[in-house]
């Protein structure tokens, strides 16, 4: 098995390492999306416009389960499959921009996805708007070689098109009857004067992109935007939660429902609960929080997986006695979140020896000191070897370095300006009331969109063993080098038990 990045800077893909195949699955031609582009921005305002005037996801969202359930769809929501009780799936967030990032995950995804029975892609199937358009280049040719069915949960971008590409595509519907138009000056009028709304998708393109994924073996069906899946021994929840990332009290009563009896449960989320060493339990409308519901001990979750969020985290949170795995899985294609930002973890009992993350926090602000390096034109200034950024990130989060180094490197006057200028983050008892919002607007301003087009890319997904006793998490590394490629390295392993 490959060296992994906490064994040494060569397993993080660093080096002159060679590229990896994967660039002959890509189209010839390739969307480079920017984050930085107006019009992408533009496209992408009914986040903000919800934030604003008002979040109609739910009400969208509940015109869209009816009609599934008019169309057929099971009222409890749950997929019944025939797996046996050991059996594999895979999990993947936020895959879908289509361009070398997401295409870089696909060798090593096929290679230990071989005898699984279906994946599940954990929010953001479609940058930058969810269009059905898109998803001929990003969803099914990518993944027309994986032969088994993939469900999904959407995340904020699939429903800046009020969900149509997602819910063509993963339930065969279309889009419900228009609404009434909101009386004038209301809050949902302002708000309708400037909604982005859905394209008419190209039909024919359509077909043709679903021909990629048209084997029998390939092909389901979901009963909405959210589910449940009955599978061997456990039954695996996904929600939806919308543009905001908050559910609404409907969904908010279906998952008390599914999540009752002692059946092992497993959650699937577009909004991770906990992530960068903070606690976000995700309200539902009309009172409780999503993790209230995670944490009775009578319903059974052992793990909550979320996207959303462009990188993996782990945390072992102790509830009355046993552990719940909270994992942060948004790394199958999207631009790298940081995780060099992340503090000083310190919540709920987990503290840096339990936390785990991917790409690790010196690696961050390495990749993204040359990153910046480059577009500021201030590469001599701005550049980190991976060893200074290790060192750098040891001393602020007082903690021994994650990587063993050949030779340790020294910490410069520079080389901490760097890293507080990017963002770096700290201890929490050293935390400054100037250091905190320059970690804020840095993650939320200055993150690389896809600008790098070089690996390592620093993606990931997970591969799920589940027997009878216990589920086997792997989350393996995708760099977009070769070696990377051929023998994807495990970036962290933890065996949850069921029983």
């Amino acid at each position: 098995m490959s060296e992994s990045s906490r064994d040494t800077a060569e397993g993080a893909g660093w080096g002159a390492a060679e590229r990896g195949s994967y660039r002959t699955l890509m189209p010839r031609q390739v969307e480079k999306i920017s984050w930085l582009n107006p019009r992408t921005l533009w496209a992408a305002r009914n986040g903000v416009l919800a934030s604003w005037f008002g979040d109609p996801t739910g009400r969208t969202r509940s015109r869209w389960v009816a009609q599934r359930e008019a169309a057929g769809a099971p009222a409890d929501k749950v997929i019944r499959r025939d797996d046996p009780d050991r059996f594999s799936f895979m999990v993947m967030g936020d895959t879908g921009e289509g361009d070398d990032p997401q295409y870089a995950v696909v060798p090593g995804f096929l290679k230990m996805s071989q005898d699984t029975r279906f994946a599940v892609v954990a929010s953001d199937v479609i940058y930058p708007v969810g269009t059905t358009d898109d998803y001929g280049t990003k969803f099914f040719r990518p993944y027309q070689d994986y032969h088994a069915p993939l469900y999904a949960i959407p995340g904020n971008h699939d429903w800046y098109e009020d969900l149509n590409g997602f819910m063509r595509v993963f339930c065969d519907t279309a889009p419900p009857a228009p609404l009434p138009a909101p009386r004038p000056l209301t809050r949902a009028w302002l708000r309708s004067l400037l909604w982005h709304t859905p394209r008419t998708p190209d039909e024919q393109r359509l077909a043709e992109a679903r021909q990629l994924r048209s084997a029998p073996a390939q092909q389901a069906l979901q009963p909405g935007p959210y589910w449940a899946i009955d599978a061997g021994p456990v039954r695996i929840i996904g929600i939806d939660t919308g543009l905001l990332g908050t559910i609404d009290a409907e969904q908010g009563r279906w998952l008390r429902e599914v999540s009752r009896g002692p059946r092992p449960k497993i959650l699937i989320t577009g909004s991770p609960l906990y992530v960068d060493g903070e606690h976000h339990p995700c309200p539902i409308d009309g009172g409780g929080t999503v993790d209230d519901i995670v944490r009775d001990p009578e319903h059974h979750y052992v793990a909550a997986i979320g996207g959303d969020i462009h990188n993996y985290q782990r945390y072992p949170v102790q509830v009355d006695g046993r552990t719940l795995q909270y994992v942060v899985s948004g790394g199958g294609g999207a631009f790298m979140h940081a995780t060099h930002t992340i503090p000083r973890v310190s919540i709920a009992n987990v503290d840096e020896k339990d936390f785990r993350c991917y790409p690790l926090r010196g690696d961050s602000l390495a990749f993204y000191s040359r990153l910046y390096g480059r577009r500021l034109r201030l590469h001599r200034f701005f550049t980190l070897t991976e060893a200074e950024a290790m060192a750098v990130i040891a001393e602020r989060l007082g903690i021994p370095p994650t990587r063993a180094q050949g030779a340790s490197a020294r910490v410069t006057l520079r080389t901490r300006l760097v890293a507080g200028l990017l963002g770096a983050g700290g201890r929490p008892d050293k935390t400054s009331r100037f250091r905190l919002p320059v970690r804020k607007i840095y993650t939320r301003l200055f993150s690389p969109s896809s600008a790098t087009y070089s690996p390592p890319f620093f993606k990931s997904f997970l591969r799920l063993d589940v027997t009878p006793e216990s589920v086997r998490l792997r989350c393996f590394a995708a760099t977009g080098n070769l070696r990377e490629e051929l023998d994807p390295p495990v970036e962290d392993e933890v065996t949850i038990p069921l029983v």
